[in-house]
């Protein structure tokens, strides 16, 4: 009976909070709706503003936040701009079906966000990819091209200089823990065993039980801002709640497991900026020890042309310096607009 009523009331206050973002998003010039679509069985959440025949931003989280990242920049961009931000299954408000329910994988969520983007009806768009957001829009931007009109990068990573540090040596020992397991153990009866059991204990696995604590939620959010007190708590209020909800820290570990078949993919993607030149503005808290500001740097390798900007804070960039992002992404988009156009009438 305790248990149940300590879950209702977490799901009361999650939707309290929710309630009170759309009445205060009514009283704003640029309201902003909540809503929900299903994509394969699963209920995706997502915020919107703005026209929908203005230029779009599909704007993709990081981790171990949602959509609310964003709660200030789309209606800071709403006049000019139309806003979509979806919250990833198992993220902020979007359904959290458990590990041995979906595949929670970069390819798979990238999948589900691809089709996301098809059901409400996005044709092109401009993408900000931000920590998490960088591999799944960049497996979307190689699978259609043709949609990308832009890129808006903010501490999201394509090269193995950004995640050559310390951050991440407990993170690549897990993979090589997992991988040791699934091939060492790589025959049909095993196979069923670890699909019953898909969390086998294992010695860095506490190491990232770690990274799901509130200690290791506000350090993201402050490590590298020089004025701590501008942070504001709300962000691990929201977040922690969600990262502790029942079953939410095995969504964690497979997600950080499978952080893994990223890197192997960076060559496609650098192929793809090179191919496809794309204009790009590089937005990128320079103090970010998850992703330090060489992963910013190496994007000049394959970009002729780059708006690129390295920013006095920490890996949540927008947390402390919102306002500066949002004018740099309106000149930017403007540039953009206004180059794509003189492309189409010579």
């Amino acid at each position: 009976m305790q248990r149940h009523l300590s879950k209702t009331f977490i799901l009361t206050a999650l939707y309290l909070f929710l309630g009170f973002g759309i009445a205060q998003a009514a009283d704003s010039p640029n309201p902003v709706s909540y809503k929900t679509v299903e994509i394969e069985g699963v209920e995706i959440f997502y915020r919107e503003a703005g026209n929908p025949d203005n230029p779009t931003i599909l704007l993709l989280h990081g981790f171990p936040t949602s959509s609310h990242m964003f709660r200030n920049l789309i209606p800071a961009l709403a006049d000019q701009y139309h806003l979509i931000a979806p919250d990833y299954p198992g993220y902020g408000f979007s359904a959290m079906p458990g590990v041995d329910e979906f595949d929670y994988s970069f390819d798979n969520v990238a999948q589900i966000i691809e089709r996301f983007t098809d059901k409400i009806g996005l044709d092109n768009y401009s993408m900000y990819l931000m920590d998490y957001g960088a591999p799944i829009g960049f497996r979307i931007a190689v699978r259609r091209p043709e949609r990308i009109e832009a890129l808006i990068i903010q501490n999201g990573n394509a090269y193995d200089e950004g995640i050559d540090n310390d951050f991440w040596e407990p993170i690549q020992a897990y993979w090589q823990d997992r991988d040791a397991i699934n091939q060492g153990l790589d025959n049909a009866w095993w196979r069923n065993v670890k699909e019953a059991y898909k969390q086998p204990a294992m010695a860095n696995e506490d190491a990232l039980r770690f990274l799901l604590t509130l200690g290791a939620t506000k350090w993201q959010y402050t490590n590298g801002v020089p004025d701590v007190l501008a942070v504001s708590p709300d962000n691990w209020g929201h977040v922690q709640p969600l990262l502790d909800r029942e079953g939410n820290q095995e969504i964690q570990l497979q997600m950080f497991y499978s952080y893994g078949t990223n890197p192997p993919l960076y060559p496609a993607w650098q192929a793809y900026l090179r191919e496809y030149q794309p204009p790009t503005l590089i937005v990128w808290g320079q103090n970010d020890e998850i992703f330090p500001a060489a992963g910013a740097e190496a994007y000049k390798r394959d970009l002729e042309t780059l708006d690129f900007h390295l920013i006095d804070t920490g890996h949540f960039a927008l947390e402390t310096h919102g306002e500066e992002i949002a004018g740099l992404i309106r000149n930017f988009m403007l540039r953009n607009s206004d180059a794509r156009r003189a492309a189409e009438n010579p």
